[in-house]
């Protein structure tokens, strides 16, 4: 019988990020080890029979790394607003605080794929979605996004968030546009979607099962694609590509819409939620060239010590660019793990070597 495995992992220290389930008859990472044997492992202090072909130990508490320290906030200066937003930045002051905190000027980068930038994007969301009671619509002209967007960036600075937020997130006035979505005013897609579904599957939305189960998420998918095709002339026309660029700005409406039907601390957690689910379905990490470990791990290696020399000196590489999840860990060492048997690496490495989830993660170093 199929076992799963629920890893609960914490953001920040506003909440608990949903739990991930693993499916774990399903996660072999190409090898013989399953990953409920992994993870039964990690209790232990002595490494598991590990290679290339299956994920190193987990070593790291279950949890999504926080903030290093709870950080007072530091008011730099009064923001200089531009006076054309429509945001209620009052309503939505509790949110932006806790994005200043988890932007935190020094700590940004490397907290970026894990808890800075997904809490930032919700921001945007939220405030868009409450905007919308007053304006009735989901976007915002390229203009009015310039200027909003130039706010809660003064906002944010003053309160101590980095001075790159915009760099480092990828975010620019387009994010807060209908951008190819069709449909943004209010009335029409509550006319278009059945909305008391809508919010019934997202409203109670469960942490612990909601990345496993896909309730909020398949519903906003269903809806994102009823807007998206609502005017069948101009969606009949596009390649497949285009499609899905069309679905997933309808997909930002349906976020926003959904927004404007809560609070905004509640609307805020929703998304998180939401976004969680995401970041941990793939490795953040960009792998440099193997070849210094293909040229002391080759098949006819020197020693040991060089062989793991040139490992440890890769992985210290890897550690310097950004914190993330236990489940982020596991996708990077399953990605480099393949990256290495492409290159012929001995198999038994990772147990070699003595690599551990904790390795690929900036926090490695300091546990």
């Amino acid at each position: 019988m199929e076992e799963t495995a629920l890893l609960l992992l914490k953001q920040s220290n506003q909440f608990k990020l949903p739990l991930l389930c693993l499916h774990l008859r399903h996660v072999s990472f190409h090898g013989s080890i399953l990953a409920s044997d992994l993870l039964s492992k990690s209790h232990h202090g002595a490494s598991p029979n590990i290679s290339p072909s299956i994920a190193p130990e987990a070593m790291l508490p279950s949890q999504a790394p926080s903030p290093l320290m709870p950080m007072p906030f530091t008011y730099t200066g009064v923001p200089k607003l531009s006076g054309h937003c429509a945001f209620n930045f009052s309503a939505a002051d509790s949110i932006l605080r806790t994005t200043a905190t988890d932007c935190w000027s020094s700590l940004a980068p490397y907290l970026a794929n894990v808890v800075c930038c997904p809490q930032f994007d919700a921001s945007l969301v939220v405030l868009l979605g409450q905007a919308s009671g007053q304006s009735q619509r989901l976007g915002l002209n390229v203009t009015h996004a310039r200027h909003c967007l130039s706010d809660v960036e003064q906002i944010l600075e003053s309160q101590g968030s980095s001075e790159k937020l915009l760099e480092i997130c990828s975010v620019d006035p387009s994010n807060l546009t209908e951008s190819s979505c069709p449909v943004i005013d209010v009335n029409e897609i509550e006319r278009s979607l059945n909305t008391s579904a809508l919010l019934a599957a997202c409203e109670k939305i469960n942490p612990t099962i909601e990345c496993c189960n896909l309730v909020c998420q398949n519903a906003i998918s269903a809806a994102a694609e009823v807007l998206a095709f609502r005017h069948k002339n101009v969606s009949a026309a596009l390649a497949l590509p285009e499609k899905s660029t069309l679905i997933s700005d309808c997909k930002s409406i349906v976020l926003r819409w959904l927004a404007s039907k809560f609070d905004p601390s509640s609307a805020n957690r929703i998304i998180r939620v939401l976004s969680s689910c995401d970041i941990n379905k793939s490795c953040p990490l960009e792998f440099p060239d193997i070849k210094n470990i293909s040229k002391e791990c080759g098949e006819v290696t020197s020693t040991q010590t060089s062989c793991c020399n040139a490992m440890n000196s890769y992985l210290s590489r890897l550690q310097q660019q950004s914190f993330v999840t236990n489940l982020q860990a596991l996708n990077c060492a399953t990605l480099l793990g393949k990256k290495l048997r492409e290159a012929n690496i001995a198999s038994s490495i990772f147990d070699l070597c003595h690599v551990n989830l904790k390795d690929f993660s900036i926090q490695g170093q300091y546990l």
